[in-house]
């Protein structure tokens, strides 16, 4: 789909600013000119920039996350592009194993089958048919909010080339002895049907329980042994009862057996005093080897026996005896039941549990004996560590390291195989009398009574590989060799573990060095109030609905299905409060306003509170900077913009053109350095202000002044001439160039088609065979800074602005007012003077001087405006223009108002609730609207003093 226009004219300027129509406009332009392309050609001499996208899964959709990464990868790539760098940004999209594993096998069951009624081999071919149809759709919403990876270039993590590098990692690390197969207990999801490593388990706190306390009787006696325990159901798979060997109370029954109730089996009295604590409960604990890490532990310290008791989807096997088949939860209730019959229950009291659930799917994960596969990895934590502790690799924010410290300091083995049948399949061989072997491709010696592990490697093993083994390894490729190691890798802090350590671990391993330079962990996008996004409370936004509108009855139908609508539609509003404000839905604000409005969080910023009204601020940016171009172009025509694009600046004799270059160079300064140290906040807000209060508000309006006073610029500081008017439209046109160049990797879409119109005014867009995407990022070197002309004219603005905020507090709209102004300052005066016809046209200002020190005139108001070289007083002549009555009934009106605002504020301040929850910039925020209001409010008291001079 090609937008470009192709006819010959110029495109014709438009009045409004539509984002969509724009946006659709420049993505072929960018794919014909090249723009994402990275050349790994030796003879490119270049410097590099490379970083990996975290790939996204193929389970749905992108969001809101995968919207801040797309916006900060992208920006970081686009900025080194122009600036000179090659530069790659290597794309692709992960398997994600029990995931997408998960989302088919739903969809088989809505058809009424399952994968085992399928088999295998078709299953498969629905998966893939399902990564066609995810990946798809992933690839346009990464297209539609500007991304420019290498599309070229493109992996996925179940490609051949990158499952030839999975097994040759896997060789490799078995041929060094750090990977292998044993017995022992492990993660089991009874849904997912699969291990899971100890990072896929999510620990749900404190969850209400009870402590149920049960009997055993001592062989040979009618004494009982007390136990307590929070999982009744495990006591089918007791093989001992522990005390602590100097607990008195249970001295005379060490290496007793103790009766067990349900099954054919004694149970022994042990003692251990790591498991036990005699102050807990009873002072004795059941153990059950099969099912509790701990448990676990104890029975490899006594020789206990390991007995099962679970099937692999949760439900009681043989070993349950009579409570074979149930579920586990039926089976709790059946085994109190049946130790209440017995008279074996003592009782049971509320208990706070943490309940170990598997992420994907939410389940109570069961610790179950398994033989599985596993990965030595404290030798390669080691070395992960020291990349870091050295500087090799800095993560960003450092505060990030002390976190990256406690997990790599305290790490276990890892289990990388899973019970699925979607992923890269173990590369080992099982013999008819229990060998193994393990190699490339099936060995030679095994016959066909040998049989591949059906068993797959965690997704993560892969994902673990990916910034070396997506360049070509384990082939030494001229992609390996010029962009290994990353420069930066950014991605979300709750990856920090799953997927950031392992990289570390694999690549230093298996390629020598750490894979990045810098690793930059981003916030966790939430809702406006704070909360997580999630399915279940169906506060999530789809980024496209952002950027295209969409209604709020189309967000909550696809939010929450099946909810009422006007439940929905409250929950959702509840949310986003200031969605209330948008009518009935989301505007469309355009990929340009979201990237912009993502990129003003700081890294430290933990949780993303996403406001809309935020994003609708930016989107009036986009149309203040369509606005401002269009105005400037209307004034500018016989300026050669394209020579001032490609060649040098324009020459600046003129005080307020020296000043907007000034302040060019200082805003170019400030950005490149917080986008160097990956503060895009600073770097956008930063740009966003000199665009809209240097440029717009100030030069803009300077300009006007001189375009508008045909043959009269006296007193326009310093602009005399028609030279100096056609100086100031050149360096117009020129700061407008070279904004649009500075706010590009923010804001690609509207950047490029303002430049190209501005540039190449009369080609028809995208016929230019030019892109901003490659032009030169500015250099502060590039313009004259003098910082005491910017103390200057900061002198006058603050003067003007001063002036401006009399006139607003007492609603002067348009009348023309007198205005004294007084200094002692003989510099302030020149000043003042020089730049009397700018302040009077911008102030609406009949302008006078007079010396300071004299009495206030009765019926003037003042203000001071403090400088370095003496202050400046400014008196406005009120007197004839307000009257007493209008006065005193807007000083009524506003002191109304603000109280009732003030009240709100205080009341949200005022509950523990918002303090608490609330993000704490929208807190300070409210506190900063206190002290504004209580200022007004005082600011009133005093008018109210002088109206009797009226």
């Amino acid at each position: 789909m090609s937008n470009v226009v192709s006819n010959a004219e110029p495109s014709e300027f438009p009045k409004a600013y539509e984002p969509l129509e724009v946006e659709k406009r420049w993505y072929d332009v960018w794919e014909k000119l090249g723009v994402f392309r990275a050349s790994d050609d030796p003879a490119d001499k270049r410097p590099v920039y490379t970083i990996p996208m975290p790939p996204p899964n193929v389970t749905g959709s992108l969001h809101m996350g995968h919207a801040l990464q797309c916006t900060w990868q992208d920006a970081l790539t686009r900025y080194h592009r122009m600036r000179g760098y090659n530069a790659l940004w290597q794309p692709g999209t992960d398997h994600a194993g029990i995931a997408t594993q998960t989302v088919v096998e739903r969809l088989l069951a809505r058809e009424g089958t399952t994968r085992h009624a399928i088999g295998r081999e078709e299953f498969m071919k629905r998966i893939w048919a399902w990564k066609e149809q995810s990946g798809g759709r992933i690839s346009v919403q990464q297209r539609v909010l500007g991304s420019t990876p290498d599309w070229s270039r493109s992996k996925f993590t179940m490609d051949a080339d990158q499952n030839r590098a999975v097994i040759e990692a896997f060789v490799r690390l078995y041929e060094e002895g750090l990977i292998y197969r044993a017995t022992r207990l492990i993660n089991w999801c009874p849904e997912c049907q699969t291990a899971l490593s100890d990072l896929e388990v999510e620990t749900e706190e404190g969850a209400n329980g009870e402590l149920f306390e049960f009997a055993y009787v001592v062989e040979g006696s009618d004494e009982r042994l007390v136990v307590a325990t929070t999982r009744p159901e495990t006591m089918l798979g007791d093989t001992a009862v522990a005390v602590h060997p100097d607990d008195p109370r249970y001295k005379h029954l060490h290496g007793k057996m103790l009766v067990h109730p349900f099954v054919d089996r004694k149970v022994p009295v042990i003692t251990d005093a790591i498991l036990v604590d005699m102050k807990f409960g009873t002072g004795a604990v059941k153990v059950t080897p099969a099912h509790d890490f701990n448990d676990f532990a104890t029975g490899k310290r006594n020789g206990l026996e390991e007995i099962n008791i679970f099937n692999l989807d949760g439900t009681m096997n043989d070993n349950a005896g009579q409570f074979k088949g149930l579920e586990r939860k039926r089976a709790r209730t059946a085994v109190k039941k049946a130790l209440e019959e017995k008279g074996l229950a003592v009782g049971s009291k509320p208990h706070k549990l943490n309940i170990p659930k598997c992420q994907r799917t939410g389940g109570v994960v069961e610790p179950m004996i398994s033989t599985q596969w596993f990965c030595k990895t404290e030798g390669m934590a080691k070395a992960a560590l020291e990349a870091v502790r050295s500087g090799e690799t800095k993560i960003v924010p450092e505060e990030w390291e002390k976190t990256y410290e406690y997990f790599l300091g305290n790490i276990q083995d890892w289990c990388i195989s899973r019970q699925l049948w979607w992923g890269h399949q173990i590369p080992a061989w099982f013999g008819p009398n229990g060998e193994i072997k393990v190699g490339r491709t099936k060995p030679p010696e095994c016959g066909d009574d040998w049989t591949q592990d059906p068993d797959v490697l965690d997704t993560w093993f892969s994902s673990a590989l990916w910034p070396f083994a997506t360049l070509g390894w384990p082939e030494k490729t001229p992609a390996l060799e010029k962009f290994y190691p990353a420069s930066d890798l950014e991605t979300g802090y709750d990856i920090i573990f799953f997927w950031v350590a392992r990289m570390m671990m694999f690549g230093i391993h298996f390629m020598g060095k750490a894979p990045f330079k810098r690793v930059i962990l981003s916030g966790l996008i939430v809702d406006e109030t704070g909360d997580k996004m999630s399915k279940v409370k169906g506060n999530g936004i789809d980024p496209l609905d952002l950027i295209h509108g969409a209604t709020f009855k189309e967000v909550v139908a696809k939010n929450m299905p099946g909810v009422p609508e006007a439940e929905a539609l409250q929950k959702f509003k509840k949310s986003y409060p200031s969605t209330i404000t948008m009518g009935e839905g989301f505007p469309a604000f355009g990929a340009d306003a979201l990237r912009m409005t993502l990129a003003t969080f700081a890294p430290s910023v933990k949780r993303i509170a996403l406001a809309p009204k935020r994003i609708e601020g930016y989107r009036f940016f986009a149309n203040k900077m369509w606005n401002a171009t269009r105005f400037s172009m209307e004034h500018t025509g016989n300026v050669d913009a394209k020579a001032l694009a490609f060649g040098a600046a324009p020459k600046s004799n003129a005080f307020y053109n020296q000043w907007i270059l000034s302040r060019l160079s200082r805003t170019t300064d400030i950005a490149l350095n917080a986008i160097d140290e990956v503060r895009l906040d600073e770097a956008v807000l930063e740009l966003y202000r000199f665009f809209w209060t240097d440029l717009c508000d100030w030069f803009l309006e300077l300009g006007k002044i001189a375009f508008q006073t045909e043959g009269d610029w006296k007193d326009l500081g310093g602009i005399t001439t028609k030279e100096h008017v056609d100086e100031t439209r050149a360096t117009l046109v020129f700061v407008l160039e070279q904004s649009f160049r500075l706010i590009h990797p923010f804001m690609p879409y509207v950047t490029e088609e303002l430049w190209q119109r501005l540039v190449f005014p009369t080609a028809a867009l995208g016929a230019s065979g030019k892109t901003i995407a490659l032009e030169k990022y500015p250099s502060p070197a590039d313009f004259v800074r003098n910082e005491a002309l910017e103390q200057d004219m900061d002198l006058l603005q603050k003067t003007i602005t001063g002036i401006r905020g009399i006139r607003g507090e007492y609603d002067l709209k348009s009348e023309q007012v007198v205005v004294s102004l007084r200094t002692a300052d003989p510099r302030n005066l020149a000043l003042i003077e020089s730049n009397r016809a700018a302040i009077a046209k911008l102030c609406r200002a009949d302008l006078r001087f007079e010396k300071p020190g004299a009495e206030r005139a009765a019926g003037t108001v003042s203000g001071v405006v403090p400088s370095d070289r003496g202050p400046i007083e400014i008196h406005i002549h009120l007197k004839g223009i307000v009257t007493k009555d209008k006065e005193l009934d807007r000083i009524a009106r506003e002191t109304k108002r603000i109280e009732k605002e003030l009240a709100t504020i205080q009341k949200k301040l005022n509950s523990p609730g918002f303090v608490d929850r609330a993000p704490p910039e929208v807190v300070a925020e409210s506190k900063t609207q206190e002290l504004s209001m209580v200022d007004a409010l005082s600011r009133l008291k005093d008018a109210a003093k002088l109206v009797d001079e009226l």
